[in-house]
């Protein structure tokens, strides 16, 4: 564990001039971070808010090849995508597990249809692949995904993927490059770009926490604000032509009833041609995702109506009992970046959903678009650029083979079984002893949340929560497994933060009351 990994001792780390400064903590940022800091290049991250806040938390928490891709003969994105997740399956097993999908059939002509997609999907993953897909009886369906629709079912194919919790995964990252010397901070908004001799030196911020301002140089500042990403170009030239037009995907949390067993559905065609997912995560059941293009990037977007509405008609086509929004125990939308060369806008599923790397005159070197799946891939392409744009010297990328922080060989028997520990690796030891330290800490915070309050004195101790959100929302994800239980759970757990940073109960009573105001949005039903 790195037991240094606290605010304090990295705004300590900011009067030096750095190699590269990264703009963004989500998952391109922290990548780059993760990439820069271990080739030994003196590596700086400034996220304006906190990690993973906007749209690398909100994903459907898949590490995945994409078969839709695969439909439409997008075979070098789908042959990224999975040389990518076989490696993060390779390099975070305490975070990417392996998980069975089920593609249900209702008619003869689905089975050698999808069967031979899914074939040349594992052919496409080589020695990677997970595990090979395979046909299903109907009654091996049914085993398979109990609660599938049963009339007029023939039979099933079943492939693998990985899966993931996004946030927890960006908090490895933030982690890994900290122990790689890398200077990371959250609550740090950049306000703008210094400039010598016309060139992009460096960046102004201001620390949201403390109100002090800053002035860091940089050999080369790389912008990985996602939707944002139009934004800080702009600051750099005003003129700059827009380049990312966001599309909305939202999520519905449901009781893991709606999917006993331990394998995910996919639904490959719903009514707007995307696919759908029904998949058990955290003892919950997700089911996503919508496709909605959106006019300008929101840093908490809200759902449609409509697109609950086409969630919940989409998935009652597939389950035997199907889920109403009575059943809904939290809702979330995130945005994704999806890329276009500006003038011209089309619908979201037309858009580049590969990444690409723009460098300015003044050479800010942009990362924009992406997943999750492929953020590794994507920040070594940002640093071919960056090195050059930087003239840092060359120093070869070592990301391919590189544990990430807690990791554990996915074999040895001191790997946590249970889904929250799990994700902590080899700290999770060291949670158990904070655990120990006194009673509350060993007791659960509520009883429809899986999490002990040493999660939360954890999180504020090494893991650079500040608020009760960072902490419910994306140290550990209460907000997403049961908004309502994490409103109740809320004082609580800023009691819990409170002592570990050292506010009065002005600061509980505040923070209780503006995260209640935020889960409020994670609810459909008050």
């Amino acid at each position: 564990m790195n037991q240094e990994f606290t605010r304090d001792r990295m705004l300590s780390g900011l009067d030096r001039k750095f190699d590269v400064l990264v703009v963004g903590g989500g998952a391109s940022g922290l990548g780059v971070a993760v990439d820069a800091a271990s080739r030994g290049y003196r590596t700086a991250l400034l996220e304006a808010h906190d990690f993973a806040k906007a749209t690398s938390s909100r994903s459907t928490k898949l590490v995945h090849g994409g078969v839709r891709y695969l439909e439409q003969l997008n075979f070098s994105l789908v042959t990224e995508a999975l040389r990518e997740r076989g490696r993060l399956y390779q390099n975070a097993p305490h975070m990417v597990t392996n998980l069975g999908f089920v593609v249900p059939r209702y008619k003869w002509w689905e089975g050698p249809f999808y069967g031979i997609g899914l074939k040349l999907y594992d052919v496409l993953a080589g020695k990677l692949n997970i595990e090979h897909s395979r046909q299903l009886s109907r009654e091996a369906t049914i085993e398979a995904i109990p609660n599938v629709h049963q009339d007029g079912l023939e039979g099933g194919i079943m492939y693998h993927d990985g899966q993931f919790d996004d946030a927890r995964m960006a908090i490895a990252l933030a982690m890994t490059a900290a122990d790689h010397g890398a200077v990371v901070l959250n609550r740090m908004q950049v306000t703008g770009l210094l400039k010598s001799d016309g060139h992009v030196s460096g960046v102004t911020a201001r620390d949201v926490v403390g109100g002090r301002d800053f002035s860091i140089e940089a050999s080369v500042v790389v912008n990985a604000t996602g939707i944002f990403s139009d934004a800080v170009r702009k600051m750099d030239d005003p003129d700059a032509i827009s380049m990312i037009e966001p599309a909305q995907g939202v999520h519905l949390v449901l009781d893991g009833s709606f999917g006993p067993g331990t394998n995910a559905i996919m639904v490959p065609h719903t009514d707007d041609g995307r696919v759908l997912f029904v998949i058990p995560w955290h003892n919950r059941v997700l089911v996503g995702t919508t496709d909605t293009a959106m006019d300008h990037p929101e840093l908490e977007p809200r759902p449609l109506a409509e697109e609950v509405e086409f969630i919940l008609r989409n998935a009652a086509r597939y389950l035997q009992r199907e889920p109403a929004i009575t059943d809904v125990l939290a809702v979330y939308a995130g945005q994704r970046p999806l890329v276009h060369r500006g003038g011209t806008k089309g619908s979201s599923k037309s858009i580049s959903r590969s990444h690409e790397v723009v460098v300015s005159d003044t050479g800010l070197v942009s990362i924009m678009g992406g997943k999750w799946t492929t953020y590794r891939q994507m920040a070594e392409d940002t640093m071919v650029h960056a090195v050059a744009v930087g003239d840092l010297g060359e120093s070869p990328c070592v990301t391919a083979d590189l544990h990430l922080h807690g990791w554990i060989d996915r074999d040895d028997p001191s790997m946590p079984t249970d889904h929250v520990r799990r994700q902590y690796g080899s700290d999770a030891s060291a949670l158990d002893e904070l655990a120990a330290e006194e009673p509350r800490l060993g007791e659960s915070v509520h009883e429809r949340l899986p999490y002990r309050g040493a999660e939360f004195a954890w999180a504020a101790r090494h893991e650079m929560a500040l608020t009760l959100e960072d902490a419910m929302a994306r140290r550990t994800r209460a907000l997403l497994l049961d908004a309502s239980a994490s409103i109740e759970a809320a004082p609580l757990v800023a009691s819990i933060m409170a002592k570990e940073l050292g506010h009065d109960e002005a600061w509980e009573a505040a923070q209780v009351r503006e995260f209640g105001e935020l889960a409020g949005g994670y609810r459909l039903l008050s």
